[in-house]
């Protein structure tokens, strides 16, 4: 019995991160969205439409941590980490981004260990995946907000005005 109890508790401690894990990715697509709607109205296709992709990146996360959750036994959070930001312009997306994605990646590796001490490596695999793609949001918004610091006007007006082709495309 004592055994089982300790199983239990276990299980529930993995559940508790990926339950943590996607309330973060929630929170991640709200705010991705919310910035690629911006970057839209502001005629800066390219960014928006890069916005959406890592945007929906985020949503397979959610997924599959939900799908993880679920094989545990559990319910799937839809609580958000956090409440996303309206109306950020855009020196204000990429350094901020950045930091979110720092700041997951740090989780992630936490998390990951949880799932690894507990017993789930299956869980801690799921973590370890999605870190890489993490990692390269992480490195897309830090390039990103850098070219716009070094290069201003003239990589904002690179960016301005051009068609990536539609979804009807």
């Amino acid at each position: 019995m004592a055994v089982r109890k300790d199983q239990s508790a276990k299980k529930q401690k993995v559940v508790d991160v990926l339950n943590r894990a996607r309330s973060m990715e929630l929170f991640a697509i709200a705010q991705y969205m919310q910035q690629h709607y911006r970057l839209d109205d502001d005629d800066y296709a390219v960014l928006a439409a890069n916005m959406r992709k890592i945007a929906i990146d985020e949503m397979k996360h959610a997924e599959e941590f939900a799908e993880r959750i679920k094989d545990l036994g559990a319910i799937p959070t839809q609580d958000h980490s956090a409440k996303a930001i309206l109306d950020q312009d855009v020196y204000k997306i990429y350094p901020y981004d950045s930091d979110v994605e720092l700041d997951t990646l740090d989780k992630y590796n936490d998390f990951a260990a949880v799932c690894r001490e507990n017993g789930d490596i299956v869980s801690m695999r799921l973590f370890e995946r999605i870190i890489e793609d993490e990692q390269r949001h992480q490195t897309y918004f830090d390039d990103t907000a850098t070219h716009i610091k070094t290069m201003d006007k003239s990589f904002l007006a690179k960016v301005a005005g051009t068609d990536v082709g539609g979804e009807n495309d």
